[in-house]
């Protein structure tokens, strides 16, 4: 069996693993637009590879239901019309043993493809396509717990809460000014938006080794945070006064005590633990009420060899734009980055819900400002 064979499998594999503690009730609800549901995520991780793949390549590929291009397509319009995001959760029809029999369906074509292809390209998508479903686990845990999050019972999915990490160092690591690298090389698996190694160059900066715990954001909450203007950006300060926000996502207070929503179950927060599940705005206010301010994703990336990062993604104050030399695809893979550059923050990183193997210093995610769901915290610089 090829590599990517053999990583194609085991990719499958663990998103199936990751449902195995859902009852048959958890695979439908969206509690929100940007939550879809898990059998959603099953759904189009495989259509994914119908559509980019087996179509186009395998010669005698039979499609699974002609429905599904509407009801599975994400965001991609050269490949047709689909179902408004935030309607995934009406999709009651098919039935999820439908979507598991659609996976071993499509599962069966791309073993096939595979064993007898030679083709660049098609290995080339299909380790695009293993990335992407990567990027679907991840979400997959977001959005389930979102959905969890609101129901009053508060119901346990694992026994792993996946955010009561501590920092294992203290301090700051300075870096000197001076012209830096940055972006991935090529070598290996990269998204198209991290390519484009160009040089920029950084005044000196200090970035701290540790990330913001929750006893540090606590000092922040009951000195009056959230209720005083000057330490928000103005956009910042309308959207926590429209919807009323006055702490981080999941945060529960209870007969003066602190609690937070963990995909164990509702929990008692620990101050030592890693701030998690805070937006830019919210990471953005706190670094100026300390004084200091957030890294650009350059000054991360440089520092990054010295620094003990994947607890949490971390915001970045950088805005999600294009390298120098950056270039769109081909067709609908072009779709999958470029067009969302704008109005959008970059985080680095990853986060203890990441999948293992999918990090490096030089990945760029990006979510809008106001985003909580994520595994996301903050690391200061000045």
């Amino acid at each position: 069996m090829n590599n990517t064979l053999t990583l194609f499998t085991k990719t499958r594999s663990v998103t199936e693993r990751l449902c195995k503690p859902l009852q048959v009730e958890d695979y439908m609800p969206q509690s929100a637009e940007f939550a879809s549901p898990p059998k959603w995520h099953l759904a189009h991780t495989s259509w994914f590879f119908e559509e980019m793949l087996l179509k186009p390549f395998a010669k005698y590929y039979q499609e699974f239901d002609s429905s599904f291009g509407y009801l599975f397509n994400s965001y991609y319009n050269s490949l047709g019309q689909r179902i408004e995001r935030q309607n995934r959760g009406l999709i009651t029809r098919p039935n999820i043993e439908t979507i598991y029999q659609y996976r071993a369906h499509v599962n069966k074509a791309m073993v096939q493809l595979l064993e007898s292809s030679t083709s660049n390209e098609i290995t080339e998508l299909t380790v695009l396509g293993i990335n992407h479903e990567q990027q679907h686990q991840e979400l997959l845990l977001t959005d389930l717990k979102y959905t969890f999050s609101c129901n009053p019972l508060y119901p346990k999915y694992s026994d792993r809460n996946f955010i009561n990490q501590k920092n294992s160092e203290a301090g700051w690591i300075a870096v000197d000014e001076g012209i830096y690298h940055i972006g991935h090389d090529g070598n290996g698996f990269s998204f198209d938006n991290e390519l484009g190694q160009h040089r920029v160059f950084l005044e000196p900066f200090e970035i701290s080794k540790s990330l913001v715990s929750n006893g540090e954001y606590l000092d922040f909450i009951e000195t009056g945070g959230y209720t005083s203007s000057k330490y928000w950006l103005d956009d910042a300060w309308s959207w926590i006064n429209e919807y009323h926000i006055e702490h981080p996502l999941y945060w529960i207070k209870k007969d003066n005590t602190w609690y937070h929503y963990t995909l164990s179950g509702l929990e008692e927060i620990n101050p030592d633990d890693i701030l998690s599940h805070i937006s830019f705005y919210e990471a953005s206010a706190f670094a100026f009420w300390k004084g200091m301010r957030l890294p650009t994703e350059f000054e991360w990336e440089v520092a990054s060899k010295q620094l003990d990062w994947g607890n949490r993604w971390e915001w970045t104050n950088s805005a999600y734009l294009p390298y120098p030399h950056f270039k769109t695809a081909k067709g609908a893979v072009g779709e999958y980055n470029g067009k969302f550059m704008i109005n959008l923050m970059v985080l680095r990183g990853a986060s203890a819900a990441t999948t293992e193997n999918h990090s490096r210093p030089t990945y760029r995610n990006f979510f809008s400002p106001n985003t909580q769901w994520q595994f996301s915290g903050i690391r200061l610089a000045k």
